[in-house]
């Protein structure tokens, strides 16, 4: 269905907000103490020098104590705006990292499909905003196949598949991928998603059963608006999100998620190429929040430990 809980691509603040909900742009410092705590307003890292990987981190950053982070925050629950905070899965596995690292994780919201530029022109040191590793990002090609740009490293942190979110009642029936021939459906522009939405429209004019037409819209929350007002018959999510919004939006009476999970993969934290350090520093931070236990409470905290990694790993998307 889509790429894997990356958005694979996609946009966020509670997709759920079905109604056209914009996304947030701000900063918020994060810190080894929550989700936005007391030393973030502070400007200092708890730890600083004395966390375990402090010196394992380039020296602009040490300089620093601040990794810049890009995200798309209109993506519930991985990461949203939610009383001028940004908050959810990412933010608080990047928690579980600052305290091995001694930095704080500043985060600061825009579209999705301009983070990688943002990355690569110095914005920002990282991205953090369920996206999916393939190798077509990893190479820095564009969803035509072209050449677009420098590619990027990812240190995967998250495992999910995508599902498709229907209107509640499911009016039209959808059970699969295949069962959207002949209808129209809407996604959010630049994800994995809308690339799952184009194989399957090619499918469905090969097999000759009808012509699948494609809305693409700069917000998830756009889409889903589309999609309850009945102008479409489905959007694409990662499962949780999907899941997420079935349960949240209108009190779970707008949507909900049909069909099985399909296109399970990693969601990577972005990294330039040209960082190796920072790269390799981060997978440490992962590798020791998943031993001692502090990355298994922040996925707990919002429910989504069944996505879980065993181990940090780099460039593991397909």
């Amino acid at each position: 269905m889509t790429a894997s809980y990356t958005r694979r691509s996609a946009a966020r603040r509670s997709r759920m907000a079905a109604a056209g909900a914009i996304a947030v742009t701000g900063a918020l410092l994060l810190t080894g103490c929550g989700d936005q705590t007391e030393g973030a307003k502070e400007g200092g890292s708890s730890q600083g020098s004395q966390a375990p990987l402090f010196s394992e981190l380039p020296q602009d950053i040490q300089k620093s104590k601040v990794i810049k982070v890009g995200t798309d925050a209109t993506y519930a629950p991985m990461e949203f705006e939610e009383g001028g905070k940004i908050v959810g899965v990412d933010p608080a596995v990047a928690e579980a990292l600052g305290k091995q690292l001694g930095v704080q994780f500043q985060f600061t919201s825009g579209t999705f499909d301009g983070l990688i530029t943002g990355l690569n022109s110095g914005r920002s040191d990282i991205i953090m905003s369920s996206m999916s590793d393939t190798k077509e990002r990893q190479q820095g090609i564009d969803d035509k196949g072209k050449k677009a740009g420098p590619g990027v490293d990812f240190v995967d942190y998250f495992n999910s598949g995508v599902s498709l979110l229907v209107k509640k009642g499911n009016p039209k029936g959808i059970k699969s991928l295949d069962d959207l021939c002949g209808q129209k459906v809407a996604v959010q522009r630049g994800t994995i998603y809308e690339t799952t939405f184009q194989k399957q429209a090619k499918k469905c004019a090969k097999d000759k059963k009808g012509k699948l037409t494609i809305e693409s819209f700069d917000s998830d929350a756009e889409a889903q608006t589309r999609v309850k007002s009945g102008g479409a018959v489905a959007d694409l999510n990662d499962f949780p999100v999907a899941s997420y919004i079935a349960k949240t939006a209108g009190g779970g009476k707008d949507f909900e998620v049909t069909g099985d999970q399909t296109e399970a993969g990693p969601f990577g934290i972005a990294v330039s190429k040209k960082n190796t350090q920072l790269r390799d520093a981060l997978k440490a931070a992962l590798d020791k929040s998943i031993a001692d236990g502090s990355y298994k409470k922040a996925l707990e905290k919002w429910d989504v430990t069944d996505s879980a990694v065993e181990k940090a790993a780099v460039n593991a998307g397909s």
